[in-house]
């Protein structure tokens, strides 16, 4: 296979230049021989603009090399680092980085989160088949680190992303009407969600969501670790999220339904998961699974919910379980099995509230918190699951399980009691 060093077509590589030019004449010169390898060289430094990857080219990042963006909006066709638009058999490979530099994109820095410019992805393949990214190093992403839209057969392997926990909007990863995706064994830090399925409106010619599969990650986010939405304006169905490791997150799992396609077949499996309160201006009041329908905004469409399956998963968080429906949407056959979790109080941050947003309605609601709330669901059911407290039980926590408008709920070997059983002697309010 062909071999491309990028010092060869001109790259200065003194992370002043702006090499992107010399970086797409290798690719360039690469894709127009049939294919091969384009090497970014060992501890070299690359400044970059936008690059467009070609069919057949692998971009190599040998250890210690890094490309690192330009600050210059004019270097950019589409806001996006690194970019593929149509191409077959791609990769990006090795232990080299991509560095987005989002802290030269703040605008201010408030005492919980930036204030940002929410500018660049730094990778963006759309229409993409045959698509491998492995072992690399994703950093300070100023927007969302890789977004794959109606990409077929990927494979992400291996990664790592290191966001900033301050930077909004900055996702770990992204496919979004895509098909036949594996992602694993990755490390993900963001401020935004880690992992986030989506079926956007603007890609509607991509189709739906389908057939992915993410095992074995490790994951740490100020927003939610592991999401599927908010944007569900087309379908997404056939999903395993299995095996990973969530810490210190304001969300563990969540699915936000606000839009008019269909959430069906999804399996949550093997989790541990941490969560903490934060700051209102993060959406997620620790809850360490969270499964909602409403509408976007008042008489939106809104699609069916169904078919979701939480087993075998160990949560320790400062509030519990969050499942709303809304009249318009029902969650449906909905098990929870093989589900522990531990509610202690933490931090400083206050307490009592369940955090809906974005919706039609109100976005933080106060109300106590329960070990698992359900609310306008139907055909949910709760097997060898257990709620139990810690030490530090401040008053609005309250039963192990509340339920409203659930039809046909089924609980099979619940324990737990009421956060303050003098207060509350019914381990289960309906």
């Amino acid at each position: 296979m062909s071999v491309f060093n990028v010092l060869e077509y001109g790259a200065k590589a003194d992370g002043v230049a702006n090499d992107a030019k010399a970086i797409q004449q290798a690719i360039d010169a690469c894709a127009q021989s049939g294919g091969g390898t384009v090497v970014v060289p060992a501890g070299k430094t690359l400044l970059s603009g936008g690059i467009m990857l070609k069919s057949r080219v692998n971009l190599h990042l040998e250890p210690g090399s890094r490309i690192m963006a330009s600050l210059a909006e004019e270097d950019y066709a589409n806001r996006i680092l690194l970019e593929a638009r149509g191409a077959e058999d791609i990769s990006l490979t090795g232990t080299g980085c991509l560095d987005g530099r989002a802290r030269d994109f703040r605008l201010e820095e408030l005492p919980h989160i930036y204030r940002c410019r929410p500018w660049l992805r730094l990778i963006g393949f759309t229409g993409c088949r045959g698509l491998v990214v492995r072992d690399v190093t994703l950093r300070d992403s100023s927007f969302w680190g890789m977004h794959l839209t109606g990409c077929e057969n990927v494979v992400v392997h291996g990664i790592t992303i290191l966001n900033d926990l301050k930077q909004p909007n900055c996702d770990g990863i992204d496919p979004d009407r895509c098909r036949n995706v594996r992602i694993s064994d990755c490390h993900i830090e963001a401020g935004d969600d880690c992992i986030c399925l989506k079926s956007s409106p603007e890609f509607a010619e991509y189709g739906l969501t389908e057939n992915i599969t993410v095992t074995g990650c490790t994951l740490i986010s100020t927003s939610c670790a592991i999401k599927i939405g908010s944007a569900t304006a087309g379908d997404i169905r056939d999903v395993i999220f299995d095996a990973c490791v969530i810490k210190a997150s304001n969300r563990g799992l969540g699915i936000q339904h606000r839009d008019g396609g269909n959430v069906e077949n999804i399996l949550f499996s093997n989790m541990i998961i941490e969560t903490r309160l934060f700051h209102d201006a993060w959406w997620g009041k620790a809850e360490p699974i969270y499964v909602t329908a409403f509408n976007r905004k008042p008489g939106s469409p809104l699609g069916r919910l169904r078919h979701i399956r939480f087993s075998n998963i160990l949560a320790r968080s400062e509030n519990g379980v969050y499942l709303s429906g809304c009249a318009d949407c029902a969650p449906e056959d909905v098990l929870f099995e093989n589900v522990r979790v531990e509610i202690d109080k933490r931090s400083k941050w206050p307490g009592g509230m369940y955090d809906r947003r974005p919706c039609a309605v109100e976005g933080i609601i106060r109300q106590r918190n329960s070990g698992f709330f359900l609310n306008e669901a139907r055909d949910v059911v709760l097997r060898n699951c257990q709620v139990a407290w810690g030490e530090n039980r401040p008053a609005y926590y309250g039963p192990a399980l509340e339920s409203h408008r659930v039809l046909d709920l089924a609980i099979e070997h619940f324990k737990g009691e009421s956060a303050h059983p003098e207060r509350d002697p019914s381990q289960v309010v309906e």
